[in-house]
This record gives structure tokens, sequence and C-alpha cells, in this order.
């Protein structure tokens, strides 16, 4: 495997920073969540991705069956109603250059979401894409997240800053000293 091209944490802190605080923003069902993480993440290829919330998945007590059957949810009896609308609308939203999203995928999705948590469910989809995206492109190196002990992953390690904080002009930090890695990430 390559190594990482791009350290983002470092380099690009207040983007990092700012997406970290929209993932902890999103509140949605945990299994709803990690399921359209890993099934995103299946989609784009994204190594790291699947990895972390493959085990993610696991460690909250998901079935390695149901998780190894997101590649044929459609065609699965294994996830509800709710689980299938999050899971098209989640297809929908990362194939979205493919015709966009259907009505219909998203009357399905409305049918059994309320609006204030479809509109949770579309910035889970929208995130765990951008995380993809940003994982992808930097070569984060899959194979070494631990769930709940940050210090296992490669990509996350040396982050603590041994430099004063800098403030941004609003009065806040925009980047913590990382020590840990924070348990809401990716």
């Amino acid at each position: 495997m390559s190594d990482v091209r791009l350290d983002l944490p470092t380099t690009a802190r207040a983007p990092f920073a700012a997406m970290l605080r929209l993932e902890a923003s999103i509140e949605l069902d945990p299994t709803i969540r990690e399921l359209v993480k890993v099934r995103a993440s299946l989609i784009n290829g994204g190594a790291y991705c699947i990895d972390m919330h493959w085990k993610d998945a696991r460690a909250r007590g998901e079935s390695e069956e149901r998780l190894y059957m997101l590649d044929a949810w459609a065609e699965s009896p294994l996830y509800s109603e709710r689980e299938r609308a999050a899971l098209e609308l989640c297809d929908a939203v990362t194939l979205v250059r493919d015709g966009h999203v259907p009505a219909a995928t998203w009357e399905r999705a409305a049918a059994v979401y309320p609006t204030e948590e479809l509109g949770q469910l579309l910035f889970a989809i929208a995130s765990i894409n951008a995380w993809n995206m940003l994982m992808i492109a930097s070569r984060a190196e899959p194979g070494h997240y631990r769930h709940n002990n940050p210090s296992s992953s490669r990509f996350w390690e040396n982050r603590a800053s041994t430099e004063p904080r800098a403030v941004h002009r609003n009065g806040y930090a925009p980047w913590p000293r990382l020590r840990a890695r924070p348990p809401s990430m990716v």
C-alpha cells in the first residue's frame, strides 16, 4: 500500500475540524448510521472507511451476515423497511451521477422517516461520502483501526500538538490538540 499522501488533520485543520463537528451533529439511529456508512464506503471503494465502520458496526453488535450482505441488500430479507429505505437512498445519493435521486426512492424514504430524521439521514449519507473522498484521495491506510482504541490507527498516530492552540477570530479554537481520535469521527 502506498504511503499516506496528505495528513489532513495537520494540513487542513479547520476544514477537518468542521467535518468532525458535522459528524458529531448528526442525530440518527446508530444501526442505520453504521449500515449507511459501510454501504456508501463499499460503493466508493473506500478501504479505510470500510475497515473503520465495519469494525464499529461489529463492536455495536451488528452481525457479520448483515454486513457482508450489504452488497446485495435489495435481495436480502435481513433488513427492516426503514433500513431498506435508508440503504436505497444511500445508493441513490452516493451514485447521484447515475440519474439523481429518483422520486420513488425519495418517496419510500419519506414514507418511513419523519422529515427531521430524513434530513439527518441525508446529512449522514453526504458526510460519509465526503469522508470517503477525503480518505481515498489522501490514501489513508486501512487495517489499523481498532474500535475505541485510537492509538492503533497509523493514520491518526502522533497527532498531539505541542504548540499552543490557535484561536479563530470568532473566539474558538478550531482544532483541539488531538491526543486521542474523537469517538464520533468518520
